[in-house]
């Protein structure tokens, strides 16, 4: 309750924060609406739906990092640290300079694709013999694999001739731009993937116990793990497509969520997702406001706070 009461408060903030501020009052009257037409304009035309898309990005990355950090039982697992983001970014930006005038509907499907192939890759370099994944070896097959994948993606965006514009939208993480079609394309993912990670909860407690205690309590380990993985990476990929790879927020959101209220997933995932929620808002709201009118990208933002987080997780994983 008090991290949703934080996500209201941040929320309020930031419709009213920018290049032309508004009073808490007129946001407020906008919002129930009341309010001269410029400020009704200002704030529902073009900051309820960026505002909206943060939201919705954050939760959706939060969860697919506690998802994964489940499955796969590493703390160093999230969506920008094993292939997950950089294949999804690759595929969209593949998408938008290859088909410019396709309906901004297939974009989530390009980018589910290529999150799989992301993934996918660094699950195969990363196996040891019998199967076994080192959170380590994990850990920096996925930054290889990721950097490889941004380096394709730069080769793809210096080789296009035109639609730089909005490819370039992936490679910094920005709400930036954020209109009601965008926030209209990503809320059908966010209620189906948020409620179906949140119904996983028993499963990946169970997974969480090991396989071989998962298999003597009935579980079907294999198709259970493919299954969590695949919402998993799915909120990742949809995530992506509104606001491009936004750098560890599906690493910190989780430890953060396990430190406040424990290890147990039913708990930890609506934690995890408010957490990340504010994380990106958060983050957006100060990009648009240290610098003005210019923005700083809140991928900037939040990978200057998870890097380093990151490091010491790497250096306490034995």
């Amino acid at each position: 309750m008090i991290l949703a009461a934080l996500c209201a408060a941040l929320a309020i903030l930031a419709l009213g924060l920018g290049a032309v501020p508004t009073p808490a009052r007129s946001v407020l009257a906008a919002l129930l609406g009341g309010g001269d037409d410029l400020t009704r304009q200002l704030v529902l035309d073009l900051r309820v739906p960026r505002v909206v898309v943060a939201l919705l990005c954050g939760a959706m990355f939060a969860a697919s990092g506690t998802v994964m950090q489940g499955v796969i039982r590493n703390p160093l697992a999230s969506p920008d640290l094993v292939g997950v983001g950089a294949g999804a970014g690759l595929a969209a930006t593949v998408f938008l300079l290859a088909w410019p005038a396709a309906p901004p509907g297939g974009l989530p499907w390009a980018a589910l694709a290529g999150a799989w192939g992301g993934f996918g890759l660094v699950l195969l370099l990363a196996q040891e013999r019998g199967g076994r994944l080192h959170p380590v070896r994990l850990a920096l097959v996925g930054v290889a694999v990721a950097a490889a994948l941004g380096a394709a993606q730069q080769l793809v965006l210096v080789r296009a001739p035109d639609g730089l514009g909005s490819a370039l939208t992936f490679l910094t993480g920005t709400v930036y731009g954020a209109d009601s079609l965008r926030a209209a394309r990503l809320l059908p993912w966010a209620l189906i993937l948020l409620p179906a990670a949140w119904a996983l909860h028993r499963t990946l407690d169970i997974l969480n116990l090991g396989e071989d205690l998962a298999t003597s309590l009935g579980t079907r380990v294999n198709p259970a793990r493919l299954l969590a993985l695949g919402v998993g990476v799915a909120l990742a990929g949809a995530a992506v497509t509104g606001a491009g790879i936004l750098g560890f927020v599906g690493l910190l959101a989780p430890h953060l969520a396990r430190l406040l209220v424990g290890a147990r997933h039913a708990r930890a995932l609506p934690v995890s997702m408010l957490l990340g929620a504010a994380l990106v808002l958060a983050a957006d709201t100060l990009g648009r406001t240290l610098l003005p009118p210019l923005e700083v990208p809140a991928g900037l933002l939040t990978t200057l706070v998870g890097a380093p987080y990151f490091l010491y997780l790497l250096r306490k994983t034995p």
